[in-house]
């Protein structure tokens, strides 16, 4: 529950159009609503600026679809991410759409979209990771454009985006492997950059480890770094930078 649903429901209200027992109902689970196996955190999004979304990689189907129906109730809206194609169905909510490539579900969202959010990845197995990204920054209100494939493999891709990255706001760098496209990123622009580092690569990259300490390591000052493989969290930080 935001702050501008909350704002409704005082002005309703304040108006006579809602009774002031149909308001305590609404409001009643503010802060958290206790379901013994979750705690569901409504007043999050009044808090941080982001809702409470839902991870749903270890917890059962039945546990999940419960938690986000419960926030859909308060909010109109929510997000899932390591989801599947069952939960989706399960949760049988019109309107919802389901990310295939990166396991994500949304419904509702911003309405409105401003700023510019752009997110590239390095190769296209980096996908799944930078939709993660792209689909949680888009369903908090920022205008996201994708640009996929631009690795150091093949730098000269990367440079026919130049405008692409001289007008974005922040960017998101997806990469595998080595690691290394942040770096080339942030050797061009000033803008924001926020780097992932995903789980792709052979032997030695030890499950993203190995990018992971690559962007550490940048030479470029003022990379932030995320998890390994976290999308979620990058679209957030980016979301923030760009609506500032």
């Amino acid at each position: 529950m935001d702050s501008g649903t909350i704002k409704a429901i005082l002005d309703s209200v304040r108006k006579g159009s809602l009774p002031v027992e149909e308001a305590l109902s609404r409001l009643k689970h503010l802060p958290y609503e206790d379901m013994d196996f979750a705690r569901v955190d409504h007043h999050r999004h009044l808090r941080q600026g982001v809702p409470e979304v839902v991870f749903a990689a270890g917890k059962t189907e039945e546990q999940t679809v419960t938690i986000a129906k419960a926030i859909y109730e308060k909010s109109g809206a929510f997000l899932v991410t390591k989801a599947t194609r069952s939960i989706y169905d399960a949760l049988g909510i019109r309107g919802a759409e389901f990310h295939p490539s990166s396991g994500v579900i949304s419904v509702g969202g911003a309405k409105k979209t401003k700023g510019d959010v752009l997110v590239l990845t390095a190769g296209t197995s980096d996908i799944p990771v930078a939709e993660e990204a792209a689909v949680a920054a888009s369903f908090l209100g920022s205008r996201v454009n994708a640009v996929y494939d631009v690795g150091v493999a093949g730098l000269h891709r990367l440079f026919d985006s130049g405008r692409r990255i001289r007008d974005a706001r922040v960017i998101v760098v997806v990469a595998g492997m080595e690691g290394a496209l942040p770096s080339v990123v942030g050797g061009l622009t000033d803008r924001p950059i926020v780097a992932v580092p995903t789980s792709i690569g052979y032997g030695t990259s030890l499950g993203g480890i190995t990018a992971l300490f690559a962007m550490l390591n940048s030479c470029v000052p003022g990379i932030a770094v995320m998890n390994v493989d976290n999308g979620f969290g990058a679209g957030c930080l980016a979301h923030k930078i760009n609506v500032r």
